[in-house]
């Protein structure tokens, strides 16, 4: 049975719906397990062994989030890699195509490093001054792995679409289906919802901006860029637009990265579900956090995986040690899929492989 310290990547969800979709992302369950505040969901996810996180849809917020991370990282101590995955709101932009479906991944741009507070500075009779902040950007390793994802995607394609296909059959009711095209409508900014409406059926579609065809609207885009976080949920589009003309090339929303990004920084991805305006609904939920946590097992693919020590079951030796009954002990490394650079010790002295 794998140990805590064998668990190098955790991956934190705030919701139901997006650790449901990264457990049937999973390619090996190994159990579930908990604290006094945090649920966790160990497994194996494109050859690493991660630690899914979550906590009481109550306990919600920057304060919340930062205290169920740091548990994490009490309760699992080798935890190289973190995560924050699940759904946020779109910002529609000229230059940004974003939709319902698509993920976004905080990326460093300019002088923003991936994530920025939007909500945290003085507000006066006339303006928001944000104040200056110095959040830090994803470490060097997820920017490396996006980097190499962008050219495998660009010469052969990715595996995020079978990812997703894999979830629907592991899944056994109609859950994380893409919904249809028709329910993606982008209304004009100063168009507010029908009220009391659940959907948007009754809303004018003469207020529907007009967007070009996609050459395959089945499929989600990956966009790489800012991400707003705040304490806040959008739901008016003259706010959002506001808000991101002051930023400048952000991409969606969302409420629980600033939490993290300073003393536990991670690589954020989240699924767009809505537009952050008037027309807010669930319909997208189930899919945005599907194709967030497909993202996120494809990614994976681009980190070198840390493979488990093997250790005596009965007696644990120390790094380097050989097992009292010669069994081979170490720290191994795999990188696509081959083993490579192997240093371990038996009970007749050092076996170098590799």
């Amino acid at each position: 049975m794998a140990l805590s310290r064998d668990y190098t990547v955790g991956i934190f969800c705030p919701l139901e719906v997006e650790i449901c979709a990264i457990h049937y992302m999973l390619d090996d369950v190994h159990r579930q397990t908990k604290s006094r505040t945090t649920r966790y969901v160990l497994g194996n996810l494109s050859g690493h062994n991660v630690v899914i996180a979550t906590m009481p849809y109550t306990f919600r917020g920057k304060i919340s989030t930062a205290t169920a991370v740091s548990q994490l990282k009490r309760d699992f101590p080798k935890i190289s890699y973190l995560l924050l995955i699940g759904i946020g709101g779109g910002i529609p932009t000229q230059g940004i195509d974003v939709r319902l479906g698509d993920v976004v991944i905080s990326t460093p741009t300019g002088t923003n490093p991936g994530v920025v507070q939007y909500d945290l500075g003085t507000a006066y009779h006339d303006k928001f001054v944000r104040a200056e902040q110095h959040l830090l950007p994803p470490p060097l390793e997820w920017l490396h792995a996006i980097s190499r994802m962008k050219v495998a995607h660009r010469m052969e394609g990715g595996n995020v679409d079978h990812f997703i296909e894999e979830l629907h059959t592991r899944c056994a009711h109609q859950a994380f289906v893409r919904p249809s095209p028709d329910t993606d409508t982008l209304f004009e900014p100063t168009y507010d919802h029908v009220e009391g409406e659940a959907t948007c059926n009754q809303c004018s579609r003469d207020r529907v901006t007009q967007r070009p065809p996609r050459s395959d609207p089945t499929k989600p885009v990956i966009h790489y860029g800012l991400i707003l976080s705040g304490d806040s949920v959008i739901k008016d589009a003259t706010t959002r637009d506001q808000i991101a003309r002051d930023e400048g090339g952000a991409i969606c929303f969302e409420m629980e990265a600033a939490a993290m990004m300073n003393d536990f920084p991670c690589l954020v991805i989240r699924g767009i579900c809505d537009y952050a305006d008037s027309h807010k609904n669930d319909v997208w939920h189930e899919y945005a956090a599907a194709a967030a946590a497909a993202v996120a097992k494809e990614i994976l693919r681009f980190i070198e995986p840390i493979i488990p020590r093997i250790e005596d079951d009965h007696n644990c030796p120390s790094k380097g040690a050989a097992s009292s009954n010669g069994a081979i002990t170490g720290t191994f490394y795999a990188q696509n899929g081959t083993i490579t650079n192997i240093q371990t010790m038996t009970a007749a002295g050092n076996i170098y492989l590799g």
